[in-house]
């Protein structure tokens, strides 16, 4: 990659957009730049009433994300970009539209942190997956040990005690990945669940998203949110046309609101 191509690749296709990490010769390890960036353009992203799914994915053959760039955050990097509060809401799996993974290589560390993130995530089937950080003292500090509200408790702890990676195969028996396609497939297979994803309502996704993942995390929370998401999406008036292009028998077309 020469130096005047950016870290970060936007694409939009339809209602979808496509953010790739374009970092190849790094293996796209996470700069404070690209951090930044990717945050403003999920936030863009969650604001826009066109977009209504994000699929972030890597370039190159090597590396989906190999985690932070340490030489970059050496010496104090400056963390406060506008991006980084939606950043931290993407890995959090707290934005408002569904995300979605497209693991063309493998993703540790931080990489991986940020597939966890995503609602439905697609893996090459070359991928290799894991928290390598306790092997060098150190241990996954931005959202990993969540990595058990995806996988059972005792895999989880394998793998983050271990610090050992596991193949593609195994990550889609975990339940970890949702789908594992060949290399050259994998975009167009995340394309496949992201079109799916965003032919259906708005609100309706805003609210299964926030519930389904509450569901395993915070069950109080979870009956709060039930209740105040019934009230608008019930109410709405994609509702009305959910109904109304049921009986019609034509495609719904949904205003998100």
């Amino acid at each position: 990659m020469s130096g005047d191509e950016p870290e970060l690749v936007l694409e939009r296709q339809g209602a979808v957009v496509v953010a790739r990490l374009n970092r190849p010769d790094a293996r796209n390890a996470l700069t404070p730049a690209l951090l930044d960036a990717l945050g403003a353009a999920a936030a863009e992203a969650e604001s826009d009433p066109d977009v209504r799914v994000l699929v972030v994915t890597g370039t190159g053959e090597r590396a989906f994300c190999a985690g932070m760039d340490l030489r970059a955050f050496a010496g104090g990097a400056d963390m406060s970009g506008t991006g980084m509060d939606a950043y931290n809401r993407l890995i959090g799996g707290e934005l408002t539209i569904p995300v979605v993974g497209a693991a063309q290589a493998t993703a540790v560390g931080g990489g991986l942190e940020l597939l966890l993130g995503c609602d439905v995530i697609v893996a090459s089937s070359e991928a290799r997956f894991g928290f390598p950080e306790v092997k060098r003292g150190l241990f996954p500090a931005g959202g990993g040990t969540f990595i058990g509200t995806r996988v059972p408790v005792s895999i989880a702890l394998e793998l983050t005690l271990t610090g050992e990676l596991i193949d593609a195969t195994r990550a889609y028996e975990l339940g970890l990945v949702n789908a594992v396609a060949p290399p050259g497939d994998v975009i167009a297979t995340a394309l496949a669940f992201a079109t799916r994803i965003a032919e259906n309502a708005p609100l309706g996704l805003a609210a299964v998203k926030e519930l389904v993942r509450l569901g395993v995390s915070d069950a109080g929370g979870w009956r709060a949110r039930l209740d105040y998401w019934r009230e608008v999406v019930f109410a709405s008036e994609d509702a009305q046309e959910g109904a109304a292009a049921f009986m019609e028998r034509r495609p719904p077309v949904w205003r998100g609101r």
